[in-house]
């Protein structure tokens, strides 16, 4: 029962990653302005020639890691021995955390992101949750029998 729901959360999460991966490469203007509203994704876009073409590159190279980390989320999914399961799962709750204190520490002092800096953080959270809940679920499995 515990790889079904250690594929399902990955799966979960390789579609998310997979999904934003693509918009970031292909869409970033529009996946700005949806993430942060019209004013601000002026401001992000850079002012001169050079800034946004750096911009660009940058974003379609970060969608790309993310497509990337989506593509293995989703073949680490096949993996059937808990003992990597939990180690995963553990690395993943680190991982998000991380980027909610990063958010929380760096993102909050860049005046443009100040006000979406929560919203982030709730959504950090709420992944690396996915992963207590799965490593709960197993430490249940494990010692209930």
């Amino acid at each position: 029962m515990g790889s079904s729901c250690f594929f399902l959360i990955c799966v979960l999460h390789s579609t998310i990653a997979l999904t934003c991966g693509s918009l970031m490469v292909f869409y970033s203007e529009e996946v700005h302005v949806l993430g942060h509203g019209t004013k601000t994704a002026i401001k992000l876009q850079g002012s001169t020639p050079h800034d946004q073409l750096l911009i660009q590159t940058s974003d379609s190279f970060s969608g790309l890691l993310l497509f990337t980390i989506g593509f293995l989320v989703f073949m680490v999914a096949c993996v059937k021995d808990m003992e990597f399961q939990s180690f995963f799962a553990k690395g993943c709750v680190f991982l998000h955390i991380s980027m909610a204190v990063w958010r929380f520490y760096f993102v909050a002092k860049v005046e443009e992101l100040a006000c979406d800096w929560p919203r982030h953080v709730v959504g950090d959270l709420a992944l690396a949750i996915s992963w207590v809940f799965f490593l709960v679920f197993m430490w249940r499995e494990k010692y209930d029998q």
